[in-house]
């Protein structure tokens, strides 16, 4: 009721939708996405809630209520948005719906996120599913939400001119309570495996630290292993994206590759692999295996594909130093953002204090430490 009232605060009238869309961690498979490979996220709790109302105009007005802040669209003129800051993943979003031939409508929109920005746990994805969706069910479109995660990727690559792969919407739009996503981020294909850990929870750490860079070094990585693809297609024609290469064929041909070239593709290629055998393990409830992939997924996201930084470095290796904690590593694009760690039930408390303090006194940044589940992605409800 509280954002329904703020609703009516702001716009002077009552919503008639409730949409919302989840934000994600991904237990395994980091930046291999957008090289065609394997990932295995899941949708959050956290999420971002779109309150909506048709409004008679052709204008669309977002309003985010943590910034107290609202945005125009004009849905005849889209291109004007693009500089927008608040807006712009609603603006893009409707750019590619437009031009793909769904019906827009104006309507007001009051945006209640509680996936942190910049964390890693795919906000901006969470906002562009929900602003999908909330469109659609006001114009009573029919939609498909496999599609739909397709199209908000679309948007962010682009309108908004970040290169990102496919998992963080497909998670968003896709994600099933209490169950782990196995995502082939090729060919869409996916199948759903009970997130199920045993003597152990998952827990979500954020390092507070502001990452300015993760959009252009996010971008230097995948002209990188674009490179690399180039290269060992010259050895390997038929492979058609780096997640198509076994480690064995690529200790064959990286004789083509060198320096930092050799170590981003390195990392894709074993990540991959890594990607299979956790799902393997999480399936047998082998939660030691899964854990030693974890592990060696942030080793290699820190010394080869070095997306990590000191800070979310600090993180994930205080947590291993604790006891209780068998697996941390980093997740989302990098240079700041949050961890996920295994860690033993009932020592969960003990773990945050611990390494909450350890954490503070390498880096001078306090980390947050989220009460997390596993949920559905989308949720819709009519008022």
């Amino acid at each position: 009721m509280e954002k329904i009232k703020l609703f009516e605060e702001v716009f002077g009238t009552l919503p008639t939708l409730d949409v919302s869309a989840a934000g994600r961690i991904n237990l395994i498979g980091e930046h291999v996405d957008y090289c065609g490979g394997l990932v295995m996220p899941a949708s959050l709790n956290l999420c971002c809630r779109v309150l909506a109302r048709r409004n008679g105009t052709n204008f669309v007005n977002v309003y985010a209520d943590d910034l107290k802040v609202t945005a125009k669209i004009d849905l005849n003129d889209l291109d004007a948005s693009r500089s927008l800051g608040w807006g712009k993943y609603q603006a893009g979003v409707f750019d590619v719906m437009k031009k793909e031939g769904a019906p827009l409508v104006g309507c007001d929109m009051l945006y209640s996120c509680t996936v942190p920005f910049g964390s890693g746990l795919s906000s901006s994805a969470a906002i562009e599913v929900a602003t999908a969706v909330a469109m659609n069910e006001l114009t009573g479109s029919k939609y498909d939400l496999k599609e739909t995660a397709v199209l908000c990727q679309k948007a962010e690559n682009t309108y908004c001119g970040v290169n990102c792969g496919i998992m963080d919407q497909f998670a968003s739009a896709m994600g099933k309570k209490e169950k782990a996503i196995l995502l082939n981020c090729k060919t869409l294909e996916y199948e759903y495996i009970p997130f199920a850990l045993g003597d152990y929870e998952l827990i979500v750490a954020n390092c507070n630290k502001p990452h300015a860079l993760v959009t252009s070094k996010y971008n230097e990585r995948r002209q990188e292993v674009e490179e690399a693809l180039e290269k060992l297609q010259t050895v390997l024609p038929e492979a058609t994206c780096l997640a198509d290469i076994t480690p064995e064929a690529f200790e064959g041909a990286k004789h083509v590759l060198s320096g930092k070239i050799l170590d981003r593709a390195k990392h894709v290629v074993y990540e991959c692999t890594r990607v299979k055998e956790a799902a393997a393990a999480l399936k047998a409830g082998d939660i030691a295996t899964l854990a030693k992939l974890i592990n060696a997924s942030h080793d290699s996201l820190s010394k080869l594909y070095e997306v990590t930084g000191k800070e979310p470095d600090a993180l994930a290796y205080a947590a291993r130093e604790t006891e209780g904690c068998i697996a941390s590593r980093m997740i989302g694009a990098g240079f700041g953002g949050c961890t996920i760690s295994l860690v033993e039930k009932g020592k969960t408390e003990a773990f945050k204090q611990a390494v909450g303090k350890k954490y503070t006194l390498d880096t001078g940044y306090n980390a947050a430490f989220y009460d997390t589940s596993i949920e559905d992605g989308v949720k819709v409800k009519h008022l």
